[in-house]
């Protein structure tokens, strides 16, 4: 019996191949009709993803160069009132070397 069922299972396999063999070309213009739209929907989404991340990025990078320019500023105007309020009108760490 356990000939029988195993000469059964290789049939049903040859079958099946061979069905898939027959029907492939009927079916694969169907699947490439469905499959080509979600790639391209696909790669789609993926670039304009992409694109907006660029984009915050750049927001963000001009947020940062920003806030490093405005404690610079800061930096440079304590210097100044420092060496200002010092006798003399300069200070050892006002005029670092």
């Amino acid at each position: 019996m356990a000939l029988f069922d195993n000469g059964l299972k290789i049939g049903a396999g040859l079958a099946i191949g061979l069905g898939v063999l027959i029907l492939a070309p009927a079916i694969a213009p169907a699947v490439a009709a469905v499959v080509k739209p979600l790639a391209k929907a696909s790669i789609k989404s993926g670039i304009l993803l992409f694109e907006k991340a660029q984009e915050l990025i750049a927001e963000a990078k001009e947020s940062v160069e920003d806030l490093a320019a405005e404690a610079q500023a800061e930096i440079v105007h304590e210097r100044k009132q420092t060496a200002t309020q010092a006798p003399g009108g300069t200070d050892g760490d006002a005029n670092p070397q």
